[in-house]
């Protein structure tokens, strides 16, 4: 509970002594929690990278993404401009989306015989993209 129970005070409010009689009447800066509380305690629990406030955005994006949310709900709920920004900046691909798709990658090149691969076809007969990705494939000219 907090000291400074008086209306006119916050209730996560400035405890330093530079605050003077505005002790209780100003906000806590957010830099000191994050510097003198959150970081500790994430270094006692083994996190090692580096931590913010965007640390959290981006998780709550990731979980509410995770958890199947539309993303009109995840720009309100971040309170973004767009959309675009939600999914641009905040929404990580989950580890088990990105084993998904790389394992529906490897079952395209797979035959049917388990340990061959198969080369996808890359002719330029049925190959839309430009000569110079043919090229650096190694798909000579002719072909």
């Amino acid at each position: 509970m907090s000291r400074y129970t008086s209306a006119e005070q916050y209730v996560f409010a400035t405890d330093s002594p530079r605050a003077g009689e505005n002790r209780g009447r100003q906000p806590i800066c957010l830099a000191t929690v994050m510097r003198h509380y959150i970081q500790p305690a994430a270094k006692r629990v083994g996190i090692t990278k580096r931590i913010g406030w965007h640390t959290f955005r981006r998780t709550y994006s990731s979980l509410l993404h995770k958890n199947g949310e539309v993303v009109k709900v995840v720009q309100e709920l971040l309170r973004h401009g767009s959309s675009k920004v939600t999914m641009d900046v905040y929404a990580q691909a989950v580890t088990s989306a990105k084993r998904n798709a790389q394992q529906k990658v490897v079952s395209i090149l797979r035959e049917k015989e388990p340990g061959t691969l198969r080369v996808p076809d890359v002719s330029p007969a049925n190959f839309t993209g430009s000569p110079k990705l043919l090229k650096r494939f190694g798909v000579p000219d002719g072909i």
